[in-house]
């Protein structure tokens, strides 16, 4: 019997579940008031959801549960590793940015790499609100959401945290560095 192609082998979901757990538990101030019991009930109803937090895992980013929204009632998960995921890195921003490139082409785009997995770029309000269940990006930096109007005129927005605050920058949408990578949001 073949499984669906968007959902891990049940052996793959229970380690995933498994390091969810673990993460959840030792970083409870992230999720005040929410249980894991619930989170996980959620989840395993979801399994396309499942795959994307795998693929979130898989690239660095050790997802964790940080709210859950009040309207839908879904949890919401951030990529919470301290740097930016290591497997997304050296991105720019969107296919068109990398179709622009005439040499030294990244492999792949922030925006394309994220569909893929299922997730969204964080905002820049989501990046903010990370920053503040914790310090992150100190080393690197991420690209977030850019509003249309910016990217129309070929740029792009990034942020880290430096001097024990948040900053946010712009670059060309084409850039693309070592340090630079990008953090995903997905609601379940």
């Amino acid at each position: 019997m073949s499984e669906h192609k968007n959902e891990l082998p049940q052996e793959r979901r229970a380690e995933l579940l498994g390091v969810l757990k673990a993460r959840f538990e030792k970083n409870m101030d992230r999720h005040k008031g929410l249980e894991w019991a619930e989170v996980q009930l959620k989840l395993e109803d979801n399994p396309e959801k499942l795959r994307s937090l795998n693929e979130m895992e898989r690239t660095g980013g050790e997802p964790d549960v940080v709210g859950r929204d009040k309207q839908t009632g879904e949890y919401i998960f951030y990529d919470c590793s301290a740097e930016s995921p290591d497997g997304r890195r050296n991105v720019c921003y969107d296919r068109a940015a990398l179709e622009s490139r005439k040499e030294h082409k990244p492999a792949n785009s922030a925006i394309d790499m994220a569909a893929d997995m299922g997730i969204e770029l964080l905002t820049e309000a989501q990046y903010r609100e990370l920053q503040q269940k914790g310090k992150f990006d100190l080393k690197t930096s991420s690209w977030v959401k850019t509003p249309a109007n910016i990217r129309k005129l070929g740029g792009a927005l990034f942020c880290d945290r430096r001097y024990d605050t948040v900053f946010v920058y712009h670059n060309g949408a084409d850039s693309y560095y070592g340090a630079r990578g990008f953090r995903g949001s997905l609601s379940v």
